[in-house]
Parts: structure tokens; C-alpha cells; sequence
């Protein structure tokens, strides 16, 4: 029994918190479980998913290291072998560790380095740990220390205090003199309770005037569960749970005796703090369903890890109910005296959060728990559970495997996430973190990984005898948040306000229109005459031997049509994009035989649409590996598709009798849609390139048809839709990186637009030809994998010719952003992708059901690149933008989409002078489950959704103006200026009360007028009489004129 103080009072607290370890119902003072309860961030609502701000003023940056991974010289200069010593240089491990830490990253000797390493972060605090076998080679503080031991550290303290460097010094990172593992059983003895005092006492007194942050061991549950439970870290023992619950019994006590002596003997002169470094992983519930039973095992899950030891110096001094249970009597009591005594010993919360307690964590998890990288959920259950106390993230990182090298990308992505969701649990939870420190500083041995993978912010050549400090990205990576105190927000990514000009196209995308040929009712189809309710069931019956004409179903007779446009025109959009079916309209692939009944119903909808004032946007070709031979009529598609030229003549064919009969109701026709993803349908690289050609050459041919033919009459516009999303470097600090991106561009973009387009840096002789860049690229390529030539077809000149100049307009499909990497020449996937390049996704960024990245300023990125490369002369229109969203009618992902994403095409437009003319939100409406529609399924009564209130308000608003008020110019944009319409609009009031007054005037004057006129005709009838009775009575009439007398 350890003596500890005690008096009448603490003896009255005792029996409480015995009374309360029998009802923790009425005594639990956590209050951890209702982190699950609360709802998730919501990724959508600004800063949830990725937040654009600054830490507080003074947080602690830094980063750290351990003895054994790092320091090396495990036999010089007076050390003593440790267990990790023993461990890695005998039998005992088995299989489980091949090498040795006996040189590592050789900080013992390369202590400065690190500290310039440091520098070079900008870094204000440097966690390192104390090697006991080292000050001590027996593992007995009480005799006398290594000298060489003590100046080692005591440069090190000094030198990083001269560069205005905090040292956070740790006592025992796992490395116990191996003397006391063979004497006392290590950590199984509580006799190492009183040695490890003794040592802390020391260290205290040794260097604590100059260290102001103490901690006394570091993740005691790896310690006790790895290390003496499965045996997979030293000292290797395998005593199961058993063996797991005693060490960390003893570790706590030990912990807790340190505390206590620093409390009492140094604290008052030295001011520091003390604390203990604590691993957690994070788990959420099964489907992410937050009932109680799910929450209880969510908490129990903590409980087994961080709990375990959290509770008894953060909590009411014993262990978590939920380990009592598990465990029952196998778990080692405090006693009342001890949970007294072992509660609060710790000065603030230091965490450990990376991949050792986050693979363990895997094996904690039941019943369909997820286990995640949560940072920010992690430390707001810390401050629910235990009182919201300080914290400081001592360990927060990843790994990389040993062949990344320097160039460890996907780390920073990790590093900006565990970073950014700290930021977050500071601004949003209010947690009180004063430090984050980025593990580790060099690449060290990494326990039983061995130098297999690799942690370090520094890449070291562990074959090199100096072994040489070299930054890698995420070092870089590391320095610039540093320097910029965490993400502040940019001007780029404030809105501006204002409106699109009147001639915009506010659009839906919709794939291939479905056609359904019969009309709602059977009237007109029917030659029968029926008779009704003859015999009094109310029933039809037909009326023999009479038949009647029947007509033709009329556009209006078609219920689908009218309700599907009746959906549309309700958003308030003005154009409709659709595509036509090829193989309906052609089943053969040729006029042999044209589905008149088809273009009929086609018919149908455009001049429904001209009734409605709406435009069309009709595609010619809408591809998808979906439908059945790609999009195409059966035959071509047998024939080879799109690899046979035969393909690219047949569409000249469709889309001459598709200018034919619909030409007159269209105004922009769009050939192919997204002919950059049916090329990568093909399977090779030859194939990929042979398709992407002939889709160009027939896209130059219908384009040359339409202008040789109808353009003079029709007058549309003709281009071809690209899917475009932008490509970011994945990694900013590699020029490698930078021209893959660019690449990847010049692939799905430059492929199709150059041969058309050229660009404005082209010479016009050098223009209908692929992309230099891109050209090279393959024959290097074709080079290097020994192939005889580039795979890619050459256009003849008389092709080129064609190509040239062959778009009316710009059409781009943009959803989401891509990062992109370079394939590793070594990898076999190098072979399956043309462009050479990898594609991943930033985990900060908002994503969908479906995966999809809500990249908003991506949309500004590709208009720009776009508008650059090829001027801006032509208009560019995306004619597809949106995102999947489950929500069955709140769709809120969809909401954000729009605004976010149509506050940046403003911004093109605005800032940037791109000539962007239209957006097309993807698409009407959903097919089956709620996905990408803004009205649900016809079986869900195809009812509105809430994004389409968010769009109809930007459209009658024209954008984002100050006022908010509705858009008044499109009639007089789009037919020129007109001063007198302007000035009847403004006074239409008095226009129409003056009109009233006027059409009054005339209609009381024609009345006067014509009682006038009745009036005389009346009297003149009378006249008339008179003089005809005189006549008939012989009454002489004189006209001659009066004498005068």
C-alpha cells in the first residue's frame, strides 16, 4: 500500500466515491455519450467541412520525437540497454521485428540538426522524450545519473530555449531499462511505481528550472495492451488481459506518484505542468444511428481505450463502469484513499491521435461501428466527459509507406485534415487546445514497422552513414500552416454581388428524352362508337357494325409531354438541353429505315416548347456505357463503333435528317455529348485514341453540314459537350505534380478542343492538330514501354482543314474537382492510363452519397483555363452541372451546389471577363432513387424539391444583385436598347389610367355621334313623309323662291 495523505475529510470523500461506484447513474459526471447524440456536422454549412481560419494568438505549433526511434547510439557513451534494445536485438520478437533501432536516425549525435529542422518548420515547441536507460543504465534514479546522459539533454534544452523553442519533455516514451524488466517483471511490479517517482524526481530537479511542460510517460494503453498483453511490442510478453490490466494499473499509480511529487516539491518554483499522453481512437455508430444502445456501445468503445486510463485521473478517480463489468474481478481496485489521490493529477489534456491506437481501435469495434479519423469528435467527447479541460495535441499524424520518399502527398491531405478539425473543435465546440504537435520530426524507427514505413516530416536515408535531414512535402506543407497561424480565408472566396447579363441561358440538362408514343387517351385511336350505361351498370358498350373516322394524335394529345415540360417551365428556366435517341430514330444506322413516328414525337416537344417561350438544346449523340451498344444503332455498333470510319459517316447521315425535320424549332444543336468519357469505354490505349479521332472527325462533319446547308435558314449554333472538371495539383510543391495536372487538362480538354479551336498561342497554320504536349507525351511514353510508335492517329491535312474552326460555342459539363498525381513509372497501372496520371480526392472537401467533391471554386478554375487557352471569343455554356443528393425533397447538398457554384460562375464572368453564357443545372428530374433530379420520381409524384426554389430565385433575381430585386432587362438586352420602352415601362401606371381615360373619350364621342346621325336620319324621314302625302292629294308645291312686295 502507497502512503499518501490523508485526513478526516478526504476519509468522508472516500466513502462517496465508494458510494458512487455503486450508482453511477446518480454520480457519473461524464457526460461524453451525448457527442453522438448531437447531430454530425453538417459538411455543407460553412466551415463544417473545411474551415478558412486562423488559431488563436500563441498556439503552440511543434512537432517531436521519441529516444528510442530516433536518438540511436543504444550502446554508447555510458547507455544501458533498454527493452526495445533487448527486444529488437534478440530472439525474443520472433518474426515480429527484423530490425534494429541501434543507429536510426542518430539524433544522439545529430541533435542540432533537428533543431534546424525545426527552425525550418518555424516551429515553437519541440516534444521530445528522455532516455531512463540512458541517464540511467541500471534503472536507478537514486544512484548516480550518466553524465554524458544529462549534457546531452541539457544542450539540447538549451540551444532549443536560445531559438525561442519550448521543450515538452516526456520521461518514458516505452523504452524501460531492460535491467528492471529481467529484475522486477517491468511494469507487472508495482515496485516500478517508486523507481519511476524517483526518476521523475530527478528529471524535475535535473532540468525543470528550464521545461515548463512535463509529460510522464507517453500512451500507457499501447504499453500495457502491445507490450505485456500480445506481445507484439517490447518486452514481448503475451499475459493477455490479464496482464494488460495490471500494467496499466501500475502505470497510472506511476503517473500519478510522479504528479504529486512535482506538486509538492517543484511546482512553486519551477511553475510548470504536468500531464500524461493519452491515444484514443474514434468510432461512430452502426449506420450512423445514434440510438441508445448504439451510443452505449459507441461509449463503451472510448471507454476501453481512452477511458481506461482518462477516468481515473480525469474522471472520479476509478475505472469506467463498463470495464468493471467486462473484466469484473480481474480488474485491479483503487482504493477509496487511491481514487482520491489519483484524481486530477494531470494539469491538462495531452492526446495522442494517429495509426497505432486507431488499428487497434479496429478490434474494439462491434456490431457495425465504423472506426474514423475523427480528430474534432474525439476531443469534443474529451470536453464533455471530463470538464472541458485544457488540451494539447502531443501526436497528431499519419504514415507513410518507406517507398513514398519525400514526395508523401496523400500525408498532407491527413496532416490539413487532423489540423483543420482541431481549428474546428476550437472555433465550433469551444475546445480549449493550446498546441498541436505534428508527429513526428524526422523518420525513426517505427516500433514492430520497423523502417517500413515512414512518419516523419523529414525524410532521412537511413543507408547513409550522416544520415542526411531532407524536407519532405508535408514538411512544407507543415511550415506554411505554421507560418500562417492555421487556413485564413482568401479574397477569392468572398461573394460578390450583382447580376448575369439578360442573354443567359438559366437551363436543366436532361440525358436522352424518353419517348412515349401513345397519347393519354384512346379516342383518338379507337373506330369504335360506344354506348353508355344502356343497361344501367354505367358501363361502355360498342355499337355494332358502326365505325368512325379516327385523326392522328396531336402534339396536346401527348400527357407525357405536357406534364414533363409543365415540370420545367414551373422552375423558371429558359432552355431545356435533351438528347435524341439515335438508334430509335435509325434502328438500322441508316435511312433505310427512319422512325417517323419517333422524330414525330420529337417534334412534338420542341414546338410545345416554342409555345411555352422556352429553347431547346438537343444533342445528336448522348453515349453511356449504361445503354445498350453505347448510344448507338445496333449495326454500327456490331461493325466496330466507334473504331470504324463507316460509324463517322453514318452520323453525318443522322444528323442531316435530324437538321431536316427538326432543325427549324432548334437554336443550339450539341453533336456528342462528353465524347472525352465514351473514348476511355475502350479498353486499350489505341483503341481510346482511334475513338476519340473518329468522334471529332464526324463532330467537324455534321458541324460542316449544318453550316454548308441550313445554317443561312435555321440559324443555330452547333458545338459538341466536354465533360470538364479541373484538375489541382495533388501535391502544390512538385513540379511533377503541376504537369500532370496539366496533362490531365490537355487529355480530356485540349485533345478535342485544339484540332477545332487551335489556341491563342498557335501559329493558324499549326492549328486542327492535337496538343503538342500531348503528342510528345505519348511518343516518350511509346519510348519508354518499347512500342514501335505513338498511339495516337494523325489527321490528314484535308482533315484538318475540316476540324478547323468547327464550334459555334464552348460547351463544358462540369461537376466536381480532381486532384491529380503522377503514376510512379513502376506501377502496372501506368499502363492503363494515357495521360499517366493518378486521381484522388481531398478528404476536406465536402462530398455526396456518391462521392462526389463539392469543389466550388473548381468551376472558376476550368472557365478560366478554358478561356485562356482558346480566347475568349467564342461563348462557353456549361451545359451540365450538379450534384447527387438522397434527401427526398430538403436537399440542402443541392442547395449549396447551386449558389456555391453559380456564385463562382458569376465570379468568372464578373472578375475574370470569361464569356460565359449559360448554366444547366443536371437534371429535371430523378428516375428512381432521389439522386440528381429537382423533382422526385412520377411513383413519388414528381414533387418539388427545395433546390429548385434556391435556383428559380438566382434566375428571377438574374444572378446575386444588391437589392434583390427581380431581373427587368432580358427583352431589352436581347432586342436592343429602347428609350421609349423604357420610359413606358416606368410609366406604365399613368400609360394605362390615361388609356382608360382616352378609350372612354372615344367610345362617349362615337355615341354622341351616333345618337347625332339617328337623330337627323329620324327627322329627315319625317320631312320626307309629309312632302310624299302632299304629292298623292295634289296639293301644288311651290319651289320658286318668294317675291318680295
Amino acid at each position: 500500500m502507497l502512503n499518501h495523505p490523508s485526513s478526516p475529510t478526504q476519509f468522508l470523500l472516500s466513502l462517496l466515491l465508494l458510494v458512487c461506484g455503486w450508482n453511477t447513474a446518480a454520480c457519473s459526471l461524464g457526460e461524453g455519450r451525448k457527442i453522438w447524440q448531437q447531430p454530425k456536422p453538417d459538411p455543407i454549412i460553412e466551415g463544417q467541412s473545411f474551415l478558412q481560419d486562423t488559431f488563436p494568438s500563441g498556439f503552440l505549433w511543434g512537432s517531436g520525437t521519441s529516444a528510442f526511434q530516433t536518438e540511436g547510439a543504444w550502446d554508447q557513451e555510458g547507455k544501458g540497454p533498454s527493452i526495445w534494445d533487448h527486444f529488437t536485438n534478440s530472439t525474443v520478437s520472433g518474426n515480429l521485428v527484423k530490425e534494429t533501432a541501434n543507429v536510426a536516425s542518430d539524433s544522439y549525435t545529430r541533435w542540432e540538426e533537428d533543431v534546424e529542422a525545426l527552425e525550418y518548420l518555424g516551429a515553437r515547441s519541440y516534444s521530445f522524450s528522455l532516455s531512463w536507460p540512458r541517464l540511467f543504465p541500471d534503472g536507478n534514479a537514486r544512484g548516480q545519473p550518466n553524465t554524458a546522459a544529462v549534457q546531452h539533454y541539457s544542450r539540447l534544452i538549451e540551444r532549443l530555449l536560445e531559438k525561442e523553442i519550448e521543450p515538452i519533455v516526456t520521461l518514458h516514451h516505452w523504452d524501460l531499462p531492460q535491467v528492471l524488466q529481467e529484475r522486477y517483471g517491468g511494469w507487472k511490479n508495482d515496485t516500478l511505481v517508486g523507481l519511476f517517482e524517483e526518476y521523475a524526481a530527478f528529471c524535475f530537479h535535473t532540468f525543470g528550472s528550464r521545461v515548463r511542460y512535463w509529460l510522464t510517460m507517453n500512451n500507457p494503453y499501447l504499453v500495457a495492451v502491445q507490450g505485456y498483453g500480445t506481445g507484439v511490442h517490447a518486452p514481448g510478453e503475451t499475459g493477455g488481459p490479464v496482464g494488460s490490466l495490471i500494467v496499466a494499473h501500475n502505470l497510472i499509480r506511476a503517473h500519478a506518484k510522479a504528479w504529486h511529487t512535482y506538486n509538492t516539491h517543484y511546482r512553486a518554483a519551477q511553475k510548470g505542468k504536468v500531464s500524461i499522453v493519452l491515444g484514443s481512437h474514434w468510432v461512430e455508430p452502426q449506420r450512423g444511428q445514434a440510438t441508445t444502445a448504439n451510443v452505449e456501445l459507441c461509449q463503451q468503445s472510448i471507454e476501453a481505450v481512452l477511458g481506461w486510463f482518462a477516468n481515473p485521473i480525469f474522471g472520479d478517480g476509478d475505472y469506467p463502469v463498463s470495464l468493471k463489468i467486462k473484466h469484473g474481478g480481474l480488474l485491479p481496485t483503487f482504493s477509496p484513499e487511491e481514487r482520491l489521490w489519483v484524481q486530477t493529477t494531470a494539469d491538462f489534456f495531452a492526446l495522442s491521435f494517429g495509426p497505432n491506437n486507431l488499428r487497434m481501435g479496429q478490434g474494439l469495434v462491434q456490431y457495425g461501428q465504423t472506426v474514423t479519423p475523427d480528430l474534432r469528435r474525439v476531443l469534443g467527447w474529451i470536453k464533455l466527459e471530463y470538464g472541458d479541460p485544457m488540451v494539447l495535441v502531443t501526436e497528431g499524424s499519419w504514415f507513410s509507406e518507406a517507398s513514398v520518399g519525400k514526395e508523401d502527398t496523400v500525408a498532407i491531405y491527413l496532416m490539413k485534415r487532423f489540423i483543420n478539425q482541431v481549428l474546428q473543435a476550437i472555433k465550433f465546440d469551444g475546445v480549449q487546445v493550446f498546441g498541436y504537435s505534428a508527429w513526428s520530426l524526422v523518420d525513426g524507427f517505427e516500433w514492430n514497422y520497423g523502417f517500413t514505413v515512414r512518419r516523419g516530416l523529414f525524410y532521412i536515408d537511413f543507408s547513409k552513414p550522416n544520415r542526411p535531414r531532407t524536407p519532405k512535402t508535408t514538411a512544407q506543407y507543415y511550415r506554411r500552416v505554421v507560418t500562417d497561424n492555421g487556413f485564413p480565408s482568401f479574397e477569392t472566396s468572398r461573394e460578390i454581388r450583382g447580376r448575369f447579363p439578360c442573354k443567359f441561358h438559366w437551363g436543366i440538362a436532361d440525358s436522352t428524352l424518353q419517348v412515349h408514343f401513345y397519347p393519354f387517351s384512346p379516342q383518338f385511336t379507337d373506330p369504335h362508337l360506344y354506348s353508355w350505361n344502356l343497361t344501367g351498370d354505367g358501363s361502355l358498350r360498342p355499337v355494332p357494325g358502326v365505325k368512325i373516322h379516327t385523326r392522328r394524335a396531336q402534339c396536346t394529345d401527348y400527357l407525357a409531354i405536357q406534364s414533363h415540360l409543365r415540370l420545367f417551365a414551373s422552375t423558371g428556366a429558359s432552355h431545356y438541353r435533351f438528347a435524341l435517341n439515335w438508334s430509335l430514330i435509325l434502328p438500322q444506322g441508316d435511312l433505310s429505315n427512319v422512325n417517323t413516328e419517333a422524330l414525330r414525337y420529337y417534334r412534338c416537344v420542341l414546338t410545345e416548347l416554342k409555345k411555352l417561350d422556352l429553347e431547346a438544346v438537343v444533342i445528336l449523340y448522348y453515349p453511356t456505357h449504361r445503354a445498350s451498344n453505347l448510344g448507338l444503332p445496333g449495326q454500327l455498333h456490331a461493325s466496330g463503333g466507334w473504331l470504324n470510319y463507316s460509324t463517322v459517316e453514318a452520323f453525318q447521315e443522322y444528323a442531316a435528317l435530324c437538321y431536316k425535320q427538326l432543325g427549324s424549332w432548334v437554336p443550339y444543336w450539341i453533336t456528342v455529348n462528353e465524347p472525352n468519357r465514351l473514348a476511355d469505354i475502350y479498353s486499350s490505349g489505341k483503341e481510346k485514341h482511334q475513338a476519340a479521332h473518329n468522334l471529332l472527325l464526324a463532330h467537324a462533319k455534321a458541324w460542316r453540314l449544318y453550316e454548308r446547308e441550313h445554317s443561312s435558314q435555321q440559324r443555330a449554333l452547333v458545338s459538341l459537350a466536354l465533360h470538364a472538371d479541373w484538375a489541382k495539383p495533388a501535391n502544390p510543391f512538385l513540379d511533377s505534380h503541376k504537369a500532370a495536372a496539366q496533362r490531365f487538362l490537355l487529355f480530356e480538354l485540349g485533345r478535342f478542343l485544339d484540332p477545332l479551336l487551335g489556341t491563342r498561342y498557335e501559329e493558324k497554320h499549326s492549328k486542327g492538330d492535337y496538343p503538342q504536349e500531348m503528342k510528345a507525351y505519348l511518343e516518350e511514353r511509346a519510348r519508354v514501354m518499347g512500342l514501335p510508335e505513338s498511339p495516337l492517329p494523325s489527321f490528314t491535312e484535308t482533315e484538318r482543314e475540316e476540324l478547323r474552326g468547327t464550334l459555334s460555342f464552348i460547351a463544358l459539363n462540369h461537376f466536381t474537382t480532381r486532384l491529380v498525381s503522377p503514376y510512379p513509372y513502376t506501377q502496372t497501372n501506368f499502363q492503363q492510363t494515357d495521360h499517366g496520371c493518378l486521381i484522388l480526392s481531398d478528404p476536406t472537401w465536402p462530398s455526396s452519397s456518391m462521392g462526389q467533391a463539392v469543389v466550388p471554386w473548381g468551376l472558376r478554375k476550368i472557365l478560366n483555363w478554358v478561356s485562356q487557352r482558346y480566347g475568349g471569343a467564342l461563348p462557353i455554356i456549361v451545359t451540365a452541372s450538379g450534384v447527387d443528393d438522397p434527401a427526398p425533397v430538403d436537399d440542402k447538398l443541392r442547395q449549396h451546389f447551386l449558389r456555391s457554384y453559380l456564385q463562382e460562375a458569376f465570379k468568372a464572368h464578373q472578375l475574370d471577363g470569361v464569356n460565359l453564357q449559360g448554366f444547366y443545372v443536371w437534371k429535371l428530374q430523378d428516375q428512381h432513387a432521389p439522386q440528381f433530379g429537382l423533382f422526385t420520381t412520377t411513383h413519388h409524384q414528381s414533387k418539388a424539391k427545395a433546390s429548385i426554389a434556391v435556383y428559380k430565385e438566382i434566375i428571377t433575381h438574374g444572378g446575386f444583385p444588391e437589392d434583390n430585386t427581380m431581373q427587368t432587362c432580358r427583352l431589352n438586352e436581347l432586342h436592343g436598347p429602347c428609350s421609349v420602352c423604357a420610359w413606358m415601362f416606368e410609366n406604365k401606371a399613368v400609360l394605362v389610367f390615361g388609356g382608360s381615360i382616352l378609350l372612354t373619350g372615344v367610345m362617349l364621342a362615337a355615341l354622341v355621334i351616333f345618337f347625332i346621325i339617328t337623330k337627323r336620319n329620324q327627322t329627315r324621314g319625317r320631312g320626307r313623309g309629309v312632302n310624299r302625302r302632299r304629292r298623292r292629294e295634289g296639293v301644288p308645291v311651290c319651289l320658286c323662291p318668294p317675291v318680295k312686295c
